[in-house]
C-alpha cells in the first residue's frame, strides 16, 4: 500500500459521514474500573511524549490511516455494521488509558458496551475543502491525549464511497493499517450479501500481547546484556539516539520544526525483483536499502561510521499475525561506510550488524531508556531517524490496492527527524518520507532519493561494479 498523506490520497467531493464511539460507549468508559493489563511500553512512551511536546506550547498530531474505495451505490447501514463488527474484533479500539497521578492505567470496555455514533456532516463540493475538513477532524479526535481517539468516515457519491479511517499511533502500526481495506471490504460484501464473512472471528488481543511483552522486559535489569548494547551504543552516539547524518538545516535548540512529506515510486516491478536477487545473498531488499542509505550519507554527509535504529515487527508468533495494535520495535546497528570499499562490502557489514543485533528489538526501546537512567525528556515524537522496510506483497488485498485506491495515510506535523518508509508493492518500490521543511533538508532528501533510485537501478539493470 502506498504511505502518503490526507492531501495525495486522491480525495473526491461527495457527502460526508462520520462515525465515532457513541456517548452511551463514552459514559460506560468512564465508569470502568482499572484493567491490570498495563500499557505496553511503546505506548506509554508515545503518550508520555505527546504530553509533554503538548506542555511546551506544541500540538503535534500522529495519528495513522487508511483510505480505499467501497463499489456503489453504498448501503450506509450495511458499512456501519461492517464497522461495528472490525472495532469489536480487535480488543485494543475499546481498550484506553487515563492518568493515575503519573502512572497510566488502562481500562478495556466489554464488546457488549461499543456502539458507533453515525453523524451527516453534510456536502463537500469542493476537495481541498474536505481535505481540510478531514485532517481538523482526524486531528482533533485521533488524538493521543483523549479517549475514544479513532474516527471512521465515509464520502459517499453515487457510484460508490471513499472510507478514510483515522487512528491515535498507540492502537495500531502501520501493518495493522494496510490490513484494514481488504477487512472491511470482506464485511461489507458479506453483509450485502446476508452471509457470515470467511475468517472474521475473535482474533488475538494486542492488550494481552502489551502484558506478555512487558512482563518479560520487566524481568530484565540494567546488567542485561541487550541493555549494555544499547549503552555502547548510545554512547557512541554521543549520548543520544541518531539522527540521519546529513545536514538537515536545523538550529541546535530551536523549536521543533514543521515537516514535510515526500512521497513517489522508487522503482518498477522489475527493477524491485532485480535489486531483490541481488541483494539476497547478504539478506535481501531491508539490507540492500540499509547499505545503500549507508553509503549514501556519507557522501552527502562525510560521516564515517553510518548509525541507525532499524525498525522490526515484534509479532514474533503467528497468533498475533492478524491482530491490530503497534507492534514495532528497534535494533541499532554501525556501519563503518568511511572505509567500505563498494556495495558488495557495505552489504556484508549490514547483514553482519543485523545479524548481531536483530534480536534487541524484542526489548522495548522505552524500557531500555529507563533502566539506562538516562534523561530522554522527548521534545520531538520521533525519538531517533529511521529507515523502514516492508514487503507487503503478502498482505490480503494488496493486488487490489490500486483499483480500491488504497492507501496508508500518515499526519505530517512538526518534527525534527528523517523518517523513511519503503513498501515493496505489486508494482515496485515505494518511498515516503517526512522531515524538517528546511531549504537545506529539501535539497538534501532530494538528493537522498535521486542517489538512492539511481543505486537501486544500477544494481537492477546490472552497471553496478564490484566496487562501487
Amino acid at each position: 500500500m502506498r504511505i502518503t498523506d490526507i492531501q495525495r490520497c486522491e480525495v473526491r467531493p461527495g457527502r460526508l459521514v462520520e462515525w465515532t464511539l457513541s456517548p452511551a460507549t463514552v459514559a460506560a468508559a468512564t465508569a470502568l474500573p482499572e484493567d491490570s493489563r498495563p500499557p505496553a511500553y511503546i505506548q506509554e512512551s508515545h503518550i508520555r511524549t505527546a504530553r509533554s511536546v503538548r506542555e511546551d506550547g506544541l500540538f503535534v498530531p500522529t495519528w495513522l490511516g487508511t483510505a480505499f474505495d467501497l463499489p456503489g451505490p453504498l448501503d450506509l447501514d450495511v458499512l456501519e455494521r461492517a464497522l461495528h463488527a472490525w472495532t469489536l474484533r480487535h480488543e485494543t479500539l475499546r481498550s484506553g488509558f487515563r492518568w493515575a497521578g503519573d502512572e497510566l492505567r488502562r481500562f478495556t470496555l466489554d464488546a457488549a458496551e461499543v456502539s458507533l455514533h453515525r453523524e451527516d456532516a453534510g456536502d463537500f463540493p469542493d476537495a481541498e475543502g474536505l481535505v481540510r475538513h478531514l485532517q481538523h477532524r482526524f486531528d482533533t479526535v485521533a488524538d493521543a491525549l483523549r479517549w475514544p481517539n479513532l474516527i471512521y468516515t465515509a464520502v459517499v457519491r453515487d457510484d460508490g464511497a471513499s472510507v478514510y479511517m483515522a487512528f491515535d499511533h498507540s492502537n495500531v502500526d502501520a501493518y495493522s493499517v494496510q490490513r484494514i481495506a481488504a477487512e472491511i471490504h470482506q464485511l461489507y460484501a458479506a453483509g450485502l450479501g446476508g452471509t457470515e464473512p470467511d475468517d472474521h472471528g475473535p482474533v488475538a488481543s494486542y492488550v494481552d500481547f502489551c502484558e506478555i511483552e512487558r512482563a518479560g522486559a520487566d524481568s530484565l535489569d540494567g546488567r542485561h546484556a541487550i541493555v549494555e548494547r544499547w549503552r555502547e551504543f548510545i554512547h557512541r552516539c554521543d549520548g543520544t539516539l541518531p539522527a540521519f547524518p546529513v545536514d538537515l538545516g536545523l538550529t541546535p535548540g530551536g523549536p521543533l520544526p514543521r515537516q514535510q512529506m515526500l512521497c513517489e515510486p522508487l522503482a518498477d516491478a522489475d527493477a524491485a525483483a532485480a535489486f531483490e536477487a541481488y541483494c539476497r545473498p547478504y539478506g535481501g531488499s531491508l539490507v540492500g536499502l540499509l547499505a545503500a542509505t549507508g553509503l549514501i550519507v556519507h557522501e552527502l554527509g562525510g560521516q564515517p561510521v553510518y548509525r541507525t535504529v532499524v525498525p522490526f515487527h515484534t509479532r514474533v508468533k503467528s497468533r498475533w499475525s492478524d491482530s491490530v495494535g503497534w507492534y514495532v520495535g528497534g535494533a541499532p546497528i554501525e556501519v563503518p561506510v568511511g572505509r567500505t570499499r563498494g556495495f558488495p562490502e557495505a552489504l556484508r557489514a549490514v547483514r553482519a550488524e543485523l545479524q548481531a543485533n536483530r534480536s534487541l528489538a524484542r526489548m522495548p526501546l522505552a524500557r531500555v531508556l529507563r533502566l539506562l537512567g538516562s534523561d530522554f525528556r522527548p521534545t520531538s515524537p520521533d525519538l531517533h531517524s529511521i529507515v523502514s522496510y516492508v514487503d507487503a506483497r503478502g498482505i490480503p488485498g494488496a493486488e487490489r490496492w490500486t483499483g480500491l485506491k488504497a492507501y496508508g495515510l500518515m499526519r505530517v506535523s512538526y518534527g525534527d527527524q528523517v523518517c523513511v518508509w519503503v513498501n515493496r508493492l505489486p508494482e515496485g518500490l515505494w518511498l515516503a518520507s517526512r522531515y524538517p521543511d528546511t531549504d537545506v533538508a529539501v535539497k538534501t532528501m532530494r538528493l537522498y532519493v535521486e542517489r538512492l533510485r539511481d543505486r537501486i537501478a544500477s544494481v537492477a539493470d546490472g552497471s553496478l561494479s564490484a566496487v562501487s
